[in-house]
């Protein structure tokens, strides 16, 4: 770290996606009254009260993970002695030799912020109502039933940004994020069960020409209802998704190459037929069954190179990696 950075007049600390420590300027630990080396390899928590905890939790991971960065975030850090630290935080989620890490700059705040005189308020008014007489626990009662209340409706709202996070605004289906977190979680499973799982892609046909012909919003519109079809096919476990473009993705658990090739062709056989708006489309498929070679980026490859196969081969089919054609 320069020294420019090292000495700035506001804080900077780097962390991992799970929010641990990997590095701090001298102007960070001097807040917390700590060395340097004594922060790294902590969680960034450790750093902050039971109150704080509940806060970050609430606002900066899910707005980091779904906006890529965090903007004028006030809260409070604690220093190794108990003192509490007021900080105005700006971060930034990004990639760093393919690893996520969370960039953040701390400033200083001179004045506490309006959270932190509401949570002083509330405990005032708790422990006059402690003090108080039976109407005043009844009040007391009230208030914590509120506040279970509250905590029920700031659950459903994390359910809500997590859901926006992945889901692909277009069609309504998973996006790329959830697909691959679904992938990886299958290969640990096929690992450690043994039992099969399958990857479909499929790619719509000459779609370029939909879009130059009939114009972006009618294929939009195209994209969408396929969408509706692949699942409305599709088993309750199944993880039906949208890949980029006009390529969709579908994890098939518990299923073998035989069965994935007869769903492969019962999705592909339902879009020839379908009544669309345009014209009629075709999609061609590459399904891929995992083996105990297999890593994310592996079977992705091999769907993806029985996709070209399909294409290559004269599109609207299918075809799976174990039986590619001669110089597919």
């Amino acid at each position: 770290m320069d020294i420019q950075l090292d000495t700035a007049p506001c804080g900077y600390v780097s962390l991992s996606d799970a929010g641990i420590i990997l590095s701090v300027n001298q102007t960070f630990a001097h807040m917390l009254a700590c060395e340097r080396d004594e922060l790294f390899g902590r969680h960034i928590e450790s750093a902050m009260s039971v109150t704080n905890k509940l806060f970050f939790h609430t606002y900066f991971y899910p707005y980091i993970r779904l906006y890529g960065h965090v903007n004028e975030m006030c809260f409070s850090l604690r220093t190794g002695g108990g003192e509490e630290v007021p900080v105005l935080l700006n971060g930034v989620r990004q990639e760093r030799g393919g690893v996520a890490v969370i960039d953040c700059v701390v400033l200083l705040m001179r004045k506490r912020m309006e959270y932190e005189k509401d949570m002083l308020l509330t405990k005032s008014r708790l422990e006059e109502l402690y003090r108080a007489t039976n109407e005043a626990n009844k009040r007391l009662e009230q208030l914590h039933a509120e506040y279970e209340r509250k905590q029920q409706e700031l659950m459903l709202v994390n359910e809500r940004l997590e859901a926006m996070a992945s889901t692909d605004p277009l069609t309504g289906l998973r996006n790329r994020r959830h697909f691959q977190e679904s992938l990886l979680a299958n290969l640990a499973s096929f690992r450690a069960s043994g039992e099969p799982f399958s990857l479909l892609i499929f790619d719509i046909d000459h779609f370029k020409h939909i879009n130059d012909t009939y114009g972006h919003p009618a294929g939009d519109r195209m994209l969408v209802n396929l969408a509706g079809l692949l699942q409305s096919l599709s088993r309750a476990g199944d993880i039906v998704a949208r890949f980029g473009g006009e390529e969709f993705v579908a994890i098939l658990p518990a299923t073998g190459r035989e069965e994935t090739m007869l769903r492969a062709e019962a999705y592909r056989a339902a879009a020839a037929d379908a009544a669309w708006e345009a014209q009629r489309i075709t999609i061609s498929i590459g399904a891929a069954t995992a083996s105990a070679a297999d890593t994310e980026e592996t079977i992705l490859h091999r769907a993806d190179l029985a996709l070209y196969a399909s294409k290559h081969g004269g599109r609207n089919r299918s075809t799976h990696a174990d039986h590619m054609p001669a110089g597919g």
